[in-house]
């Protein structure tokens, strides 16, 4: 009897140990931080890419001046926010003698904003994307098409260098996409995460 009580008290206590550490994990939703302490209220981000293009098979379009506007908060504890404005200048393609950017623009702003964690990275995912190229060019095979970039983009964090990496990689880990034409296409960037509003200069982190 003392044997079978024992066994029932183990196997609460594994119980309760199982269920901790369920309830941690759960909880465990990346913030907005600043110099390592939540950010209460909201911030504004801005920044340029250090480098971002944008691939349509058979066609990649870069923009010299792609800049950006991110408005970020906590709710419940986990980094939301949203995109206000994503100017974006000087743009060309790989094929410039052959076809040019007519004109180029992000529409349907704002666009929600959250962060996540897949294993143990931090992710910003970017959802109702779309974007508005019009290609020109008499032999352009696009020209005179105006390409709509719709979906979602998950890019990830990186503390330590205060950016935010968009590739092949942190899309297929975040079940993100964007499409084009009917098809799946391909963006990459490297954006500086740097706030200019109530915390300038310092440090911005996930976790």
């Amino acid at each position: 009897m003392r044997r079978k009580a024992t066994a029932i008290g183990a196997a609460f206590a594994a119980l309760a140990v199982l269920c901790a550490m369920f309830a941690t994990a759960a909880s465990a939703t990346p913030a907005w931080k600043f110099e390592s302490k939540s950010l209460e209220g909201t911030e504004v981000v801005l920044g340029a890419a250090i480098d971002s293009s944008l691939t349509i098979p058979g066609l990649t379009t870069k923009c010299a001046n792609f800049l950006y506007k991110v408005t970020i908060k906590n709710e419940a504890g986990t980094g939301k926010g949203e995109v206000t404005e994503v100017p974006l200048y000087n743009c060309t393609t790989d094929q410039p003698e052959v076809c040019t950017v007519g004109s180029i623009g992000a529409e349907k702003l704002p666009w929600p904003v959250k962060l996540t964690t897949v294993s143990t990275s931090n992710y910003i995912v970017i959802e109702g994307v779309k974007v508005a190229i019009k290609y020109a060019g008499i032999e352009c095979a696009l020209g005179g098409v105006t390409v709509n970039v719709t979906g979602t983009a998950g890019g990830i964090v990186d503390n330590a260098t205060e950016t935010a990496t968009f590739n092949s990689t942190t899309f297929g880990a975040t079940g993100t996409e964007l499409r084009a034409l009917a098809t799946k296409i391909l963006w990459t960037g490297v954006f500086p995460t740097e706030a200019f509003q109530w915390h300038r200069e310092q440090p911005l982190s996930v976790s």
